[in-house]
């Protein structure tokens, strides 16, 4: 007599909650897993049914864009080729000259002219030559019109001008000392004046010239004699008196809705340094640290 498939109507097996064909675990948990990772498996099918389609549209985009790409380049190289000549050599016409090409402008390409200015300083007569200063002849018949001419110059002075302060003084309780007051154009306790600092920093910041290079331009056209170690004492000053301003562009900086930045390399005393600029269209901040 063969052995039935099915338990009898009522039976209650003994080993439900540790059955020794599943290592002894229980035959209901195994059950509601089974349960659990047939939802699971519908579940992974529908999802990659729907990343399939999503990759499937993205192929279809990219290769729409690899033609589109394809036919910009192919547009851009015609367009830049057309900007240059061919690298390839004219048969020289007969009729045209064998020699080298006349320098300067194209044909009909408008000149410049310098602005004339808008001011006149001084007015100098010159009276009329006594000899021509072309075939250097005598013969000369004055003229009632007259002739203008206008020359923009700089003015060097030779020599350094030299001003004697003299200041009231008064005496400070708190101090305790006499005190006095700057001149406008005074520093005080300084044998050098503003105008020559500034432009020693001008010259050696903006146009990048050494620094024995200002004190020479100093001496040669203005005939004033500095050191490059004074100069570099300028600088030093000049950091100490710009430092509130300095402070102050970093807190503007730090409230401005937007800030554009950048660093690069710098050499400071011979060691390697980091120079950091931030700014915008109204600002711009640069500090020099050790330290990215």
């Amino acid at each position: 007599m063969s052995r039935s498939k099915f338990a009898p109507l009522g039976f209650d097996c003994p080993y439900q909650n540790a059955c020794p064909h599943l290592e002894w675990i229980s035959t209901s948990w195994v059950w509601s897993q089974y349960q659990r990772s047939n939802k699971s498996y519908h579940e992974h099918l529908e999802m990659n049914d729907l990343l399939d389609g999503h990759l499937d549209a993205a192929l279809k985009r990219i290769r729409v864009l690899e033609k589109e790409l394809a036919e910009l380049r192919a547009k851009y190289q015609a367009l830049h080729q057309k900007q240059f000549k061919a690298n390839r050599k004219k048969e020289i016409r007969k009729e045209e000259p064998s020699g080298p090409k006349k320098r300067g402008a194209p044909v009909g390409h408008p000149g410049w002219f310098r602005p004339k200015p808008t001011q006149e300083d001084r007015t100098v007569h010159v009276s009329a030559p006594e000899q021509c200063p072309y075939c250097h002849s005598t013969r000369l018949t004055p003229i009632q019109e007259t002739w203008e001419h206008l020359q923009e110059d700089i003015v060097l002075v030779s020599q350094p001008r030299v001003t004697r302060y003299r200041h009231a003084q008064v005496f400070c309780h708190e101090c305790r000392r006499p005190v006095v007051r700057a001149a406008d154009d005074e520093i005080l306790q300084a044998p050098i004046g503003p105008v020559t600092k500034a432009t020693a920093m001008y010259l050696r910041y903006e146009i990048g010239i050494p620094y024995r290079k200002v004190a020479e331009i100093f001496k040669v056209l203005f005939g004033l004699s500095v050191v490059p170690a004074s100069l570099v004492g300028f600088d030093q000053k000049g950091v100490k008196r710009g430092k509130e301003i300095y402070e102050d562009l970093r807190e503007k900086l730090r409230a401005s809705p937007v800030v554009h930045a950048d660093e690069t390399s710098w050499r400071n005393d011979g060691l390697g340094h980091y120079v950091w600029y931030g700014g915008n269209d109204h600002l711009a901040f640069f500090h020099i640290d050790r330290h990215r």
